[in-house]
């Protein structure tokens, strides 16, 4: 949990101790997180300080009781924020809620094939960038599960493999078969025939391979692109369009044309709306709700809530509106009950959902049901690794 604003701090006091959202994190580093979190019973790993970290709360060892917690709230400054070790925050979220599941990443990743998958994809986009030349038998094997997956996992399990935070250097092969998954599931909400859902996920999987020439310097930039920088990612669709010259036309014209816009403002070919492919429209609503769930080097992870809110902004402008709309119809309806990583640093469980708010769904929080806003927001759907 980075701390976003520190203005208000005293740096000075322990400056070298401070998280700023590395991605490996060192457990003595200091975190913002929820006094909430407290719970009776808690043994204390290292000092807990107060809003401010002027003042020490707690020391290190001690077991907490509801008089002490009361008490560090009472003295933190009229904030509800604590600052503590990234130990104890670990610590601090062992205390989930008990009347939700909260699945292991990893197990269900094993169970279902997907790490099978995600290694193929792996092995299948370096062959591409050194052999400039799509392995077809590797592709078919990893069709050949996405497509498995969709026909035998319930939906709610495929969107947690989506929705859950992943490593960030694996970005690239994960979201490929993301938007191969979310194409499917696109074409099934949207009626397509099977034939029509096959070809979306081949689609779906193959939209990016044009990264693969992309220096990985740019790629894993921990920043914003220079205009320089994100010329040269604007390649990668011409690059989709080369590799795929032997494939059939609907393949290759729809994933290289995942970054055109329904007003004329994507890239390369600046088409509009009745110019797009259906295909490579579902395959840019996809490519976009999978970019802002997932872990980037330049930042976190967002909330599927988030990411629909800024899908529905921005069918006003470039998205299909039609594809955008089954997106929020469906996507929502497998996220209540599941728990969900808060701004505040709790856990939290999705209980309702309004269409016409998406970005803030309410949440179950220590009992009490809260709608979530612009301060108290969902951050990323939990699971454990």
């Amino acid at each position: 949990m980075s701390i976003r604003n520190f203005s208000d701090a005293s740096p000075q006091n322990i400056p070298d101790r401070i998280n700023y959202g590395d991605s490996d994190i060192n457990e003595d580093l200091l975190e913002s997180v929820s006094a909430e979190l407290l719970y009776d019973g808690m043994v204390v790993h290292d000092d807990i300080y107060d809003a401010s970290t002027d003042r020490k709360l707690v020391s290190a060892g001690t077991t907490l009781d509801d008089y002490q917690i009361e008490r560090v709230k009472r003295l933190n400054s009229g904030s509800n924020t604590i600052y503590v070790t990234a130990r104890t925050h670990k610590a601090m979220l062992s205390k989930r809620p008990n009347n939700v599941e909260i699945k292991v990443r990893n197990e269900v990743e094993e169970s279902s094939g997907y790490s099978n998958t995600k290694d193929v994809t792996l092995k299948c986009l370096e062959k591409i960038a050194h052999n400039k030349v799509i392995d077809v038998d590797s592709l078919e094997i990893i069709s050949s599960n996405v497509i498995e997956n969709l026909d035998t996992m319930p939906q709610d399990a495929i969107l947690f493999l989506i929705n859950a935070m992943a490593p960030v250097n694996e970005y690239l092969q994960r979201h490929s078969i993301n938007v191969g998954m979310l194409n499917g599931l696109a074409g099934r909400w949207l009626g397509m025939s099977d034939d029509q859902i096959n070809m979306l996920i081949i689609i779906g999987l193959l939209h990016d391979i044009g990264m693969v020439d992309v220096p990985k310097a740019i790629l894993d930039a921990p920043r914003k692109l220079t205009i320089v920088e994100f010329e040269i990612v604007k390649t990668h669709v011409a690059h989709v369009n080369d590799l795929l010259s032997d494939f059939p036309d609907v393949i290759r014209i729809a994933a290289s044309s995942h970054h055109e816009r329904c007003d004329g403002t994507g890239y390369n070919n600046n088409l509009k709306r009745d110019e797009i492919m259906l295909e490579a429209r579902i395959t840019a609503v996809s490519d976009t709700y999978d970019a802002i769930v997932a872990h980037r080097p330049y930042r976190k992870p967002q909330s599927p809530f988030a990411a629909l809110a800024i899908l529905k902004e921005q069918s006003n402008t470039g998205l299909d509106a039609d594809v955008v709309r089954v997106f929020i119809e469906n996507i929502p309806v497998d996220l209540i009950g599941k728990p969900v990583m808060m701004s505040d640093s709790t856990i939290g469980i999705i209980r309702e959902y309004d269409p016409e708010d998406i970005a803030h769904p309410i949440v179950e929080l220590s009992g009490r049901n809260v709608k979530t806003n612009e301060k108290l927001f969902c951050v990323s759907m939990f699971s454990d690794d």
